[in-house]
């Protein structure tokens, strides 16, 4: 697996010493030797069926240097690097969202590299699934069935952003392969960050026992509502200490959410850079708290500056909901999506003031084409705007003399259709791409004319 999970134990919160649980519709008690006991197995028969195992199978290519002094006795005919191919194995959880379409969600870096793709579900039935779409960055993937499947289960989503600290967590997931495995604990902390920096990172801290092949599993309250997907541990030398990871489930379904309606991720941009609240930067400001984030730069012309934004404002919460610090808030504002509207809490020389933004579009985001078919080696492919004429899969660049040159594919061409499926997206052209081993047929609009190119 690209990124394993770490492993990490964890102090098991004993359920006898829960005097009343919190959600006794979850919890029901039970007679023991006349005595009543709280019990999360009711809640746990209802949702562990949506809780799913998955084995991936894939080729993982790096590159191996070749010593300059062995290089000396060929001459320029052998590369300074040489590819290798090596199979891989790995095995994680995920979580069904929707029953009726088949749709689960795990971590990116479970199915990362992956060329088949197999669910388990708890009563032994195995399927094969597809990698709908994914984002590295926020380590959320989508997949689906192959199949129709009956009799599937659903989880049901929580409002992450009312969680607490203190409020109590049920993980379960399929640890080290061993099959469906629960654990429990708390809400350790909230809006955690920095685990990596080039991630968009908001997780959810819990000390319930988390360990390898939990990634991608659910991570529940005492209702058996969906709060997160554990996906990252710390833990030295695979020690385990307590301290788990999850992305929280608004994270997730806002995620999914676009995943499902254009193919990919269109992260929103509020157009600010800024840093942490410090506390000597909190004297600077006379500000009495130290959790917000601070702005120091508004970029021209960005939705935070069209609507009003400054820099040396405060952001404390975003669509009245508490923001702690700048990582947070980046990462909220990446995962709404573009061109979503947000209400933004300020704090500016003292004042408390309400700012109504409509989150602009991140940079292109390109895909290599090769990546959907050998043929189109060269190509950058990236989903159309509202700019332009025709809707499909749009060609930013293509090398000169690849492959994709020698079929004739220009740039600017948008491809609408593959195969005589019509495609709006990345999203679609993979799922019509992954399916075909051979020819593709690529039905390009090309100015004012469509153009039919066979790639093989």
């Amino acid at each position: 697996m690209k990124r394993p999970l770490l492993a990490l134990s964890v102090v098991a919160l004993s359920l006898s010493s829960i005097i009343t649980p919190l959600h006794a519709s979850a919890a029901l008690p039970l007679k023991v030797d006349n005595h009543e006991l709280p019990s999360l197995a009711p809640m746990l028969e209802q949702v562990s069926p949506a809780v799913v195992s998955i084995a991936v199978e894939g080729t993982q290519v790096s590159t191996q240097q070749i010593p300059d002094s062995f290089r000396f006795f060929f001459g320029d005919q052998l590369p300074a690097e040489q590819p290798q191919e090596r199979p891989f194995r790995g095995l994680g959880s995920g979580v069904i969202i929707d029953a009726e379409k088949g749709r689960i969600v795990t971590n990116y870096h479970v199915i990362n590299g992956a060329d088949t793709i197999k669910v388990q579900l708890t009563d032994g039935r195995e399927y094969d699934a597809e990698l709908i779409g994914g984002d590295k960055m926020s380590d959320i993937a989508l997949l689906k069935l192959t199949k129709k499947v009956k009799g599937l289960s659903e989880v049901t989503f929580a409002d992450s952003d009312t969680l607490r600290v203190g409020d109590f967590t049920v993980a379960i997931g399929n640890p080290f392969g061993l099959g469906q495995t629960v654990t429990s604990g708390i809400v350790s902390a909230l809006g955690r960050s920095g685990l990596n920096l080039d991630n968009l990172e908001n997780f959810i801290q819990t000390d319930a026992a988390i360990n390898s092949g939990n990634s991608g599993g659910a991570l529940v309250n005492l209702n058996g509502e969906l709060i997160g997907i554990n996906t990252a541990i710390l833990g030295p030398n695979g020690g385990n200490i307590g301290i788990g990871f999850a992305i929280p489930s608004n994270m997730i379904r806002n995620l999914t959410d676009q995943i499902i309606e254009f193919g990919e991720v269109k992260r929103g941009m509020l157009g600010v850079q800024g840093g942490e609240i410090t506390t000597e930067l909190a004297e600077a400001l006379g500000y009495e708290s130290n959790h917000g984030a601070f702005v120091n730069q508004v970029m021209p012309d960005s939705a935070a500056d069209k609507a009003g934004l400054q820099a040396g404002d405060v952001i404390v919460s975003v669509n009245g909901k508490r923001i702690d610090t700048f990582s947070e808030l980046r990462a909220k504002v990446a995962t709404l999506g573009a061109g979503k509207k947000v209400t933004l809490g300020v704090i500016r020389d003292g004042d408390t003031k309400k700012f109504d933004v409509t989150l602009g579009e991140s940079p292109t985001q390109q895909t290599k084409a090769e990546q959907l078919h050998a043929g189109l080696k060269g190509a950058a492919l990236t989903n159309t705007t509202k700019a332009d004429a025709y809707q499909g899969v749009k060609v930013t660049s293509v090398a000169e003399n690849s492959p994709a040159a020698s079929y004739q594919i220009e740039q600017g061409d948008i491809i609408i259709g593959v195969n005589r499926q019509p495609v709006a997206n990345l999203g679609e052209f993979r799922a019509i791409a992954e399916k075909q081993d051979g020819i593709l047929a690529l039905h390009i609009q090309r100015g004012n004319r469509k153009v039919v190119v066979v790639v093989r």
